[in-house]
């Protein structure tokens, strides 16, 4: 596959070792399933990678996902189903998350399916997981904490910035919500669209933009969450918050903090909840380094 971009390191060596092994379980192709699997990755990779080196989009256009087709019917068994409950159990209720609306959704939404088909193993695992072009689908107790910390239900109207894979996406429309959501990179925002469409979230909204200007046009919104740490405060975000509205972001550099700011009637108050890391902000967010 050409395209002018570096392949990453992790899909080369993907390929040179689908290319090198041989051995007596090898087939009539010369491969063995496992090698396959292996190339079938490191493609997907090469995809990735070639879809960043397109130009980036030029303009910032609101889209719902759309709805899925009448066989997009997406089914589960039960190893899938036991593992969502003890990552819910043993990785979130285990650390203080006490909101039963938010510990369901957690228990509903498939987190593999908003995975590359070769990591979907990883789901349920206490761990960020990479999703391509440098960026990860959050580890399930972040996501569940900055979801309670958000403290939204049902018609509340929420923003997210850093669509990534759509999972924190779909845990908010879980809750009943209206969600918008901006991603920066358009092969992650399209990705997500199709996944959160096939899984029916048709009541979330994404577009691809710069997150730290946030969506002026659809504010004022009851909770913003931010899944990419910028240096400081966005002060655009802080002004589209209702009053009584949550950001809810990670703020820092080498050290980050995950931080609760709600818009009060004389202002805005702030408080620090746990260390964290996460990938950092970019576009705009760059210029506050």
């Amino acid at each position: 596959m050409q395209c002018g971009f570096k392949i990453p390191r992790s899909a080369e060596k993907l390929l040179s070792r689908s290319r090198a092994a041989r051995g007596p379980a090898a087939n009539s192709t010369g491969t063995t399933p496992v090698l396959r699997g292996a190339q079938r990755a490191a493609s997907v990779m090469i995809w990735i990678a070639c879809a960043a080196a397109r130009p980036p989009c030029r303009q910032a256009e609101a889209r719902p996902a759309p709805m899925p087709s009448a066989d997009a019917s997406v089914s589960e068994d039960n190893t899938t189903q036991s593992a969502r409950e003890a990552m819910v159990r043993e990785q979130i209720a285990a650390r203080g998350v006490k909101s039963a609306a938010v510990l369901a959704a957690m228990r509903r939404v498939p987190r593999h399916q908003f995975m590359p088909e070769d990591l979907r193993p990883l789901a349920y695992g206490d761990r960020p997981v990479p999703i391509g072009l440098g960026q990860t689908i959050s580890q399930p107790y972040i996501v569940a904490l900055m979801t309670e910390l958000a403290a939204v239900g049902s018609g509340s109207r929420v923003l997210e910035i850093g669509t990534g894979s759509g999972y924190q996406a779909a845990v908010l429309a879980e809750l009943g919500t209206d969600v918008y959501s901006i991603e920066i990179l358009a092969p992650l925002r399209e990705r997500a669209a199709e996944i959160l469409a096939r899984l029916g979230y048709a009541q979330v909204k994404t577009r691809v933009g710069d997150g730290y200007l946030g969506w002026p046009e659809a504010a004022p919104f009851d909770a913003i969450i931010v899944t990419a740490a910028p240096a400081r405060v966005p002060e655009p975000l802080k002004r589209q918050l209702k009053l009584g509205g949550r950001l809810v972001l990670p703020v820092g550099t080498s050290d980050q903090e995950l931080k609760v700011i709600t818009r009060t009637a004389a202002g805005f108050s702030e408080r620090n909840v746990i260390p964290v890391r996460f990938v950092p902000m970019t576009g705009k967010a760059d210029e506050s380094r």
